[in-house]
């Protein structure tokens, strides 16, 4: 009976790390992978480094991605991270934030709230 309670932490430890960490991590695997395996021609897709692209063909493990018209290059399929929907935003579609300055870019808009001084050079 003295050795179950020495080893009993032990084993709540390990059935607490398959929950909160193994199983979870197997899961997005599982989608990932099987995201991956579904794309088709015509499918707009980011990489795992950030660049948005559409397939164009697929291949066994490869990929091949039009990152401008004319433009393609090949990838593995592993390196594709998410499928990008129509409601998704690339971060250099205009800002819509209320304040009537929805043509403008965050960039733009920074720069007019900072009366057209980059924020090293302000000066005191």
């Amino acid at each position: 009976m003295d050795q179950l309670t020495s080893i009993l932490p032990l084993i709540l430890l390990v059935v607490v790390f398959y929950f909160l960490l193994i199983r979870p991590q197997r899961k997005r695997q599982q989608e990932a992978i099987k995201m991956q395996n579904s794309l088709t021609p015509g499918t707009r897709v980011m990489t795992t480094t950030g660049l948005f692209a559409t397939v164009v063909a697929v291949d066994n493990e490869d990929v091949i991605l039009e990152v401008a018209p004319g433009i393609e290059t090949r990838w593995v399929k592993a390196a594709i991270g998410r499928v990008v929907t129509p409601g998704d935003a690339p971060a250099d579609e205009p800002v819509a934030d209320g304040s009537g300055e929805e043509d403008k870019t965050e960039s733009e808009a920074a720069v007019e709230r900072n009366g057209d001084q980059d924020s090293n050079t302000k000066r005191s």
